[in-house]
């Protein structure tokens, strides 16, 4: 089978509003069972994630903050991808009045329409940092940090190709990895934009659209 990989965002796409509903997690555990490799990739700091999901486990490999950590829930070892922006960053966003702010092990994230003053305070810093979105979420990274680059990291712990992933999401920060991905999926709530440059759009919405690609997958 040419396809041995599902990578999937969590917020709006397994999960709604913090959680994953149980026909959600039986069809991820039905695909492990057939063989699939399971990576979770999120924009979410780990210690926020592992509140919220009490599955994780469930996952070969968790990817979070969009990318800046690699976690193996086997053996509960991180991997920084990146360095954290440095605290003049973090206190001159507060002293701008960014709030709330949120600090992780390499991600800086606040809300709209904060991206603005977020985007100034980079230029006016002159730091190599960039900054993305993810609908109403404003994230700061270091540059050339994105899930596309996570997920390239565990596949080559894994010691597999992106050719070999099915990847789905429903948000354009999502649209990073993909892209890398051989068969690339949108759930139906996904934003239009990522939806026009997939393969394939569920008809159904977050977790509903992730059961019915792991039904078109274990049946293909």
């Amino acid at each position: 089978m040419r396809y041995s990989v599902l990578a999937t965002d969590y917020d709006g796409t397994i999960a709604t509003d913090n959680h994953v509903n149980e026909n959600t997690l039986a069809a991820l555990t039905r695909l492990q069972s057939s063989g699939y490799k399971l990576i979770l990739v999120t924009g979410r700091q780990l210690d926020e994630l592992q509140q919220v999901f009490v599955h994780v486990d469930l996952f070969d490999y968790v990817i979070a903050e969009n990318g800046a950590l690699l976690y193996s829930p086997a053996t509960r070892q991180e991997k920084l991808l990146g360095s954290q922006p440095p605290a003049e960053f973090i206190n001159a966003l507060r002293d701008r009045q960014v709030r709330p702010l949120s600090v992780g092990r390499v991600i800086v994230a606040t809300w709209h329409p904060h991206q603005t003053t977020v985007s100034e305070t980079i230029r006016h810093m002159g730091l190599e940092l960039q900054v993305i979105l993810n609908k109403a979420a404003v994230m700061v990274l270091p540059s050339g940090i994105n899930k596309a680059t996570g997920l390239a990291t565990a596949l080559a712990q894994m010691q597999l190709s992106p050719e070999n992933v099915v990847g789905i999401g429903d948000a354009e920060n999502d649209y990073d990895f993909l892209s890398i991905c051989g068969y690339s999926v949108a759930v139906a709530n996904a934003l239009p934009m990522l939806k026009e440059r997939v393969d394939f759009v569920t008809n159904c919405s977050r977790g509903d659209g992730v059961i019915e690609l792991i039904e078109k997958l274990i049946t293909s």
